[in-house]
């Protein structure tokens, strides 16, 4: 069996924490602030609590910061543990010192969160600066980009944006890849009124909620569903499985594909795992039962990895039946290394295709693949290079870092980059129109 790695790196040494029973009335951000002196370090003790865990079962394992049991045993790490923690979560790019203009970025940089995913935005990222600067910057001083690893996870997502807006001090924030990252951020942004262009979270209710300070550039989960539903039909087959995650992206999706196949008359069975999982050999085995025409995997990142090369091995993988992989197969290299046996599996490319490349598409294109060495640019690399330059450009126009000159900036920005052109039609200056669905609200 070929398990992805659930980590890029050694974890920084362990020393000089504690251990802590969870009492009544006992939250992670009461802890942090108690024994670390900051409410926003919670993540830490998320952290740490795992690594002890997972050598010794007697710790308690996180999966949800916000909900701890008690009687649980947590470890409450040093200060000096904390700090190792979270200076490996932040990288500074482009003009750092002086006068500059920060924008905040988020992506998943290490697991469990699609670390792909995230190392093809942050390359992008990268690209952006260099671009920005090169040309003057905004308002005449250098972009400082200031970018988060948010592992994939909902709670890195609120640590991560009060982080970069209550201490970086960014005019704005761009990127992240998970929706359920996406889901708490913006609930960051809107309370904090900070402009923020989401650039891979699909899940509707990221634009749904009609907030003024979010936007989004990535596909819509519903529409890209109906697309899924269309595509499995003209296979002729009837009887699906969807393999699916247990995220503010997985279980939505599923549920809107279920709906759109139950239209046409396909049944869909779908099943669920956490992201991070590594052995899917349980699952696998109900899935083979089912009996399946075709396995749609809204698995992402490399957890997707894990269950496409499991299911190969177990006779079920896409030389057997028809698989729809993750779109994360659109990274050459790291899928054959890691899915060797992913011949013949389908997926999705979203965004433009070639013959539709745009000077901007093309340019950037050259030198991401020169940059990366990968042989084409994935979507959510466009993705996250265009929702910075975007944020540059609405700085730009707005004259100014307030949060609402930009936001009003955005609303009425026309921006020609990777993805072609990008304008957001509907806003607080053109409201959606009765009858049509609220997730277009801001939407690219």
């Amino acid at each position: 069996m070929l398990v992805v790695p659930t980590a890029t790196a050694a974890p920084p040494t362990q020393g000089g924490g504690q251990d802590y029973i969870v009492v009544a009335d006992d939250w992670l951000s009461k802890l942090a602030d108690k024994f670390l002196g900051d409410i926003f370090a919670y993540p830490a003790i998320t952290y740490w609590t795992n690594q002890k865990h997972a050598e010794d079962e007697s710790y308690a394992k996180i999966t949800d910061s916000n909900l701890i049991e008690v009687g649980w045993k947590i470890y409450i790490p040093s200060p000096e543990e904390a700090q190792a923690y979270f200076s490996g979560q932040v990288a500074k790019v482009g003009a750092t010192g002086g006068e500059t203009v920060k924008i905040g970025a988020l992506a998943p940089l290490s697991a469990p969160g699609s670390v792909t995913g995230g190392q093809a935005m942050k390359a992008a990222f990268e690209i952006a600066v260099e671009e920005i600067n090169a040309a003057g910057g905004v308002l005449g001083k250098p972009v400082e980009l200031v970018l988060v690893d948010t592992e994939g996870l909902p709670e890195r997502g609120t640590a991560a944006m009060e982080r970069l807006i209550n201490q970086e001090k960014v005019v704005g924030v761009v990127g992240e890849y998970h929706s359920a990252v996406g889901l708490t951020a913006k609930e960051v942004a809107h309370a904090n009124g900070i402009p923020t262009i989401f650039a891979e979270t699909w899940n509707d209710n990221i634009t749904a909620v009609q907030y003024p300070e979010v936007f989004r550039i990535a596909p819509v989960s519903s529409e890209v569903a109906a697309v899924d539903a269309k595509f499995i039909q003209s296979l002729g087959v009837q009887n699906v499985v969807i393999m699916t995650e247990n995220t503010g992206y997985g279980i939505p999706a599923a549920e809107a594909t279920t709906e759109r196949l139950a239209d046409l008359g396909i049944s869909a069975t779908t099943f669920s795992a956490d992201i991070g999982t590594q052995d899917f050999s349980g699952i696998i085995e109900r899935i083979k039962a089912a009996n399946p025409e075709l396995i749609l995997v809204l698995l992402t990142g490399e957890t997707s990895y894990n269950f496409e090369q499991q299911a190969a091995e177990a006779g079920i993988g896409p030389q057997d039946v028809p698989m729809i992989c993750n779109q994360v197969a659109d990274d050459s290299e790291s899928f054959w290394k890691n899915v060797p046996d992913g011949n013949l599996c389908f997926y999705r490319r979203i965004g433009l295709p070639r013959a539709l490349y745009t000077p901007e598409t093309t340019a950037f294109v050259e030198k991401y693949t020169a940059k990366t060495g990968k042989a084409s640019a994935e979507s959510y690399a466009m993705e996250a290079y265009d929702s910075l330059k975007l944020m540059a450009q609405a700085i730009n126009e707005a004259g100014s870092t307030d949060p609402q000159a930009i936001i009003s900036a955005l609303e009425h920005i026309s921006y020609n980059g990777a993805l072609g052109n990008i304008t957001f039609p509907y806003g607080t200056h053109n409201p959606i129109p009765e009858g049509m669905d609220a997730k277009w609200w801001h939407q690219f």
